[in-house]
């Protein structure tokens, strides 16, 4: 269900009131719309500010479902459906906040660096159904996709001058907090189902902590303490407070400044490719079969068994630093899908290849 409600400038004083005076007079001065996607729970408190401006995507393109507007400076919402029952925080929607630093983000993307959005849109393709798929599983809201896509344009092999790693761009020691094994023959940040589980447990213990998904996002980029510390220069209770991230972005280093921005733009373009111009041939999902192989198989050996190219073990198993399964006992290793059995039995006579179960 869509839900859009034209609401009248908010007071002086309105938690909303200090981002719409940072993007100037003229802008500030356009109606707002509260929106909440397709699919997420119902109820005043769960809507986030949308800004009706020429940046934004048309709200008529925005989503299927019924629509209710009501208008005038007394508007009042327009009950759509009955409000369903929130399993967790973490379930909380992702609210939608358009203003000036979303906009730049949004031409850049669509400007000078249109060609690499391009190309983040098509590995959307590759790893987007398996990520929304482990939020639904939790219910937690699919628009966090695109954090992996501003994080690493979805490539595994991403690593940044820090030296965060993979779709997620773990830092080693947060890695090693959620469980993820990093030494000289497997580096999980690189494996797309391992470090995605593992992302999703830090950013929901963080919407836990902070009760925002924008304010989750910054401690996910800048760290927990970063965060806390610059609401610390603002007094009263900030738990749940989408505004709070807008009035602290002074505070936090400039990266994390455009962080949110740029989540919102990826999304907003991300969802209306087409409309925007962009021509996309997604690549083909990551979907694999499973092995158990011993210690010290090389992907080599297993891409002739099955006469593939190494090339495609490689991209299955991109956490296998040295293409080959660590010493100490058997392994698990991922194959094209449906060459399990082929797998198997191309390897017979070496001790221990089995399926996974």
């Amino acid at each position: 269900m869509t839900y859009f409600q034209l609401l009248p400038r908010p007071p002086q004083g309105h938690a909303g009131r200090a981002a719409a005076d940072r993007v100037g007079n003229e802008y500030s001065e356009r109606p707002r719309v509260r929106v909440m996607m397709s699919g997420c729970p119902a109820g005043p408190a769960r809507f986030g500010w949308l800004r009706a401006a020429a940046i934004l995507l048309p709200v008529a393109a925005m989503g299927a479902g019924s629509l209710a507007v009501a208008r005038g400076p007394d508007a009042q919402p327009v009950a759509v459906a009955d409000p369903e029952p929130e399993p967790s925080v973490a379930s909380a929607p992702f609210p939608f906040e358009g203003n000036a630093q979303v906009g730049r983000w949004m031409r850049r993307y669509m400007g000078e660096d249109r060609e690499t959005f391009r190309v983040f849109l098509a590995r959307e393709g590759r790893f987007g159904e398996l990520i929304r798929g482990k939020l639904k599983e939790r219910q937690m809201p699919e628009e966090l996709l695109y954090l992996a896509m501003i994080e690493s344009g979805f490539s595994p092999e991403a690593t940044s001058r820090v030296f965060a790693a993979g779709v997620w761009q773990f830092m080693s020691p947060t890695a090693t907090d959620f469980g993820l094994r990093i030494d000289e023959w497997v580096d999980e940040r690189r494996d797309p189902v391992r470090a995605t589980d593992a992302a999703l447990d830090y950013l929901a213990a963080l919407h836990e902590r902070y009760g925002s998904w924008y304010l989750a996002a910054a401690a996910y980029n800048a760290g927990p303490s970063r965060v806390d510390q610059a609401l610390a220069g603002y007094p009263g209770e900030r738990w749940g407070d989408d505004a709070a991230y807008w009035d602290i972005t002074g505070e936090l280093p400039p990266e994390t400044r455009d962080y949110v921005p740029k989540m919102l733009a990826a999304w907003a373009l991300a969802r209306h490719a087409e409309s925007y111009g962009f021509r996309v041939k997604s690549a083909e999902p990551y979907e694999y079969d499973r092995i158990w192989v011993p210690g010290m198989t090389s992907l080599v050996s297993v891409a002739e068994a099955l006469g593939v190219a190494t090339s495609v073990m490689r991209e299955l198993n991109p956490h296998l630093v040295r293409s080959v399964s660590p010493p100490g006992g058997l392994y698990e290793v991922r194959v094209p899908r449906g060459r399990a059995p082929d797998a198997v039995a191309a390897l017979v006579g070496r001790p221990n290849i089995r399926m996974a179960d």
